[in-house]
């Protein structure tokens, strides 16, 4: 009766600890789709190409580096004061003055080149792989966006510390904006916010830096990954399933539409 009674009383346990994710998973799921629960499941232990090597954990490599800015961003914008004649004291406070605020600011400066890095390291992957041809065009662009948002993300957040270097880099960097064509001077207004770098400035790109940016990164890279999940991995280029190599079989039927014409004498339904 012991051996009977102790399988159902670990089972009742593990439901109890399962209840939450059961309850989620309910919640959130739709007719004949999985919920939440399911679909983070599904990410994490899909099938992948058996033929891929570790230059395929870069992209991973490069979204916990966004998680660490994301966590580490939170932190100081607790202690960070956006305003001209606070913004260096509040820096030299976390810096000097709070408990481990040295290390917290010293992950967010150095893991923003770190992302940065890690972002060229994977797109030179997929460039080299062959990865970017069909049908993983639409991912390639949104890296690239990617990519460039993280750059702006650095730049505008350099101005914050409020010391000398951030200063005049963001002079130049300003000014060079004003060289563009057509739009180049509405851009140095719009991101200046007056006839020189002032407080209207640091608003505008601590705005920038901590709500515009971040927002439109976590957009992109959601969708990003849900571009890796409903098409796949890619394979390297040796590998006989590698991106943009006819597959074995016969060729899928035309579509008609757009995609293909329709023979004639066919009637449009």
């Amino acid at each position: 009766m012991a051996n009977k009674k102790k399988p159902g009383l670990v089972h009742k346990l593990l439901q109890l600890l399962l209840y939450p994710l059961t309850w989620l998973e309910e919640r959130t799921s739709l007719p004949g789709r999985s919920g939440l629960v399911g679909g983070i499941k599904y990410f994490l232990f899909r099938k992948v190409p058996h033929d891929i090597s570790w230059g395929h954990t870069l992209g991973s490599a490069a979204l916990t580096a966004f998680i660490v800015q994301t966590i580490t961003g939170v932190v100081l914008a607790m202690y960070y004061v956006p305003d001209p004649d606070k913004a260096y004291e509040s820096i030299r406070y976390i810096t000097d003055d709070l408990t481990l605020g040295w290390l917290v600011r010293g992950m967010h400066r150095w893991g923003a080149s770190v992302f940065i890095i890690l972002l060229f390291l994977h797109m030179g992957r997929v460039f080299l792989y062959g990865a970017y041809k069909y049908p993983r065009e639409l991912n390639w662009i949104v890296g690239a966006l990617i990519l460039v948002t993280g750059m702006l993300e650095g730049f505008f957040g350099y101005l914050l510390p409020w010391d000398q270097t951030a200063y005049w880099a963001t002079v130049v960097g300003v000014n060079l904006q004003a060289t563009g064509p057509f739009v180049g001077p509405f851009l140095q207004g719009v991101l200046q916010g007056g006839a020189e770098i002032g407080p209207d400035t640091l608003a505008r790109f601590y705005s920038l830096h901590m709500l515009v940016l971040p927002g439109a990164l976590i957009g992109l890279i959601l969708l990003h990954l849900w571009l890796v999940v409903r098409i796949g991995v890619s394979s390297p280029p040796w590998s006989p399933d590698a991106a943009g190599k006819p597959r074995p079989g016969p060729p899928p039927a035309p579509r008609a539409g757009l995609v293909a014409p329709r023979p004639r004498g066919a009637r449009r339904r």
